[in-house]
């Protein structure tokens, strides 16, 4: 079978030029929404607290929608297409630094990887965030007060400045939230980093702008050797 014959029974929606389309308007707008939502929640976090919650709940919003369209999605949408295991996942990242990776018209192993490691931290930031937004909400997490107020006690085993009538735990619970909340923005933010080196460097080697890719939806189309 001919690349030709594939492109035409397989990806009906690919464009001339030798040209595919790959990455559907749903998931474009997801991964640019993202990109917006995230760095305004970021930028406003110690400026305008009711921008930055709007900001995370976009977030939110947006991750709902990602987990909807990984399932009911197009071909590249789905989890099924690009989510491989341990082995393959580390046999790619071998290649990686052997300069030797196989072209993937989707998500190739460790861009899949990246995918689930933010989506699952930018979870815990928004739900973090979204606890420490009405203290009454830190009663759904009945153990994070216990493991927290230890911190707040003296010396003697005597409780400070909180005293001893359940003020104490509350604010060693909301401090240890604001904490790993901000844990996990700082996680985000170095993988954000780490994908960007990955997309710069895919782009490079295999001779295609990954970013624009993401705006057009339009890949090359795959050449022999390629796994579409």
């Amino acid at each position: 079978m001919t690349d030709a014959t594939f492109h035409d029974e397989t990806h009906p929606g690919g464009s001339a030029g030798g040209k595919l389309r790959v990455w559907d308007p749903l998931v474009r707008i997801f991964h640019w929404g993202l990109v917006a939502a995230f760095a305004t929640a970021w930028l406003t976090a110690d400026e305008l607290q009711p921008v930055h919650e709007i900001a995370g709940y976009t977030v939110a919003g947006l991750i709902a929608f990602r987990l909807i369209w990984g399932i009911v999605g197009g071909r590249y949408a789905r989890f099924t297409q690009f989510l491989r295991g341990p082995g393959p996942t580390l046999s790619y990242l071998g290649d990686m630094l052997r300069g030797k990776e196989r072209r993937y018209l989707g998500h190739n192993p460790a861009g899949a990887l990246m995918i689930v490691a933010l989506l699952i931290s930018l979870s815990g930031t928004a739900f973090t965030g979204w606890l420490m937004a009405e203290p009454a909400r830190l009663a759904m997490l009945p153990e994070l007060p216990q493991i927290a107020t230890p911190a707040f006690a003296d010396e003697d085993g005597e409780y400070g400045e909180y005293g001893e009538s359940g003020e104490g735990a509350e604010g060693g619970g909301n401090e240890a939230l604001e904490e790993l909340h901000e844990v996990l923005a700082n996680l985000v933010l170095l993988l954000v980093a780490l994908h960007v080196a990955g997309v710069v460097l895919a782009s490079f080697r295999h001779r295609e702008n990954l970013a624009r890719a993401m705006l057009t939806g339009d890949k090359r189309a795959p050449d022999p050797g390629d796994i579409a």
